[in-house]
């Protein structure tokens, strides 16, 4: 499948070729249609994700999921005159289902970590327990989209199956474990950082 590079690399000179052509000769695989369409219409999906001002690696996650969207839909495209309004649509839809994501994300994270307080504590450790319960859902909403998806799923009442988590984030079912590790030791990196970790 073709992928998003970058149009400031070095490789072949821009073509004349309509769009029209562009996206026929990408449907059967000519990396050199795919990169000039990459390069025509890279500033406005950037462009378009940048006004959803989400986190750095959340805007490149969305910037390349537009291109997979293209890619996946190169012979269905039937107006190849509006492509920059479909790019810009589709850039659209990615920003907003990752905010989604990450709100739903925050939210669970932030209830779960509420609920495991200790109820026999007193006014003074509630207090301090909430601070770190903000702090760590701050931390949780720094991490990219996928992993925070899978904070989400760790911590849900009814935790999503394997299959639902790698076709949501987009990653074979046997990574998920390994990604599941990765994320819990950058989230205790991050907590020893910011002096979260016990006794700090």
């Amino acid at each position: 499948m073709p992928t998003a590079t970058s149009p400031t690399g070095s490789g072949p000179r821009p073509t004349t070729r309509s769009i029209a052509e562009l996206l026929s000769a990408a449907g059967e695989g000519d990396a050199t249609a795919w990169n000039e369409i990459v390069r025509r219409y890279h500033r406005l999906v950037a462009a378009k994700v940048r006004s959803f001002t989400l986190q750095d690696a959340d805007a490149l996650d969305a910037i390349q999921m537009t291109w997979l969207r293209l890619a996946e839909n190169l012979h269905r495209l039937w107006f190849p005159e509006r492509l920059a309004g479909w790019l810009a649509t589709t850039a659209s839809r990615e920003c907003l289902h990752i905010l989604r994501q990450a709100k739903r994300t925050a939210h669970s994270v932030d209830v779960v970590a509420r609920d495991v307080i200790d109820p026999a504590t007193g006014p003074e450790e509630h207090a301090i327990d909430a601070d770190t319960v903000r702090a760590v859902g701050r931390l949780v909403a720094e991490l990219p989209l996928g992993r925070r998806i899978l904070v989400q799923a760790l911590f849900a009442d009814h935790p999503r199956s394997y299959t639902e988590l790698a076709r949501t984030i987009g990653i074979p079912i046997g990574s998920i474990g390994p990604n599941r590790a990765r994320t819990l030791q950058q989230l205790r990196r991050m907590i020893d950082e910011r002096g979260l970790g016990p006794g700090a």
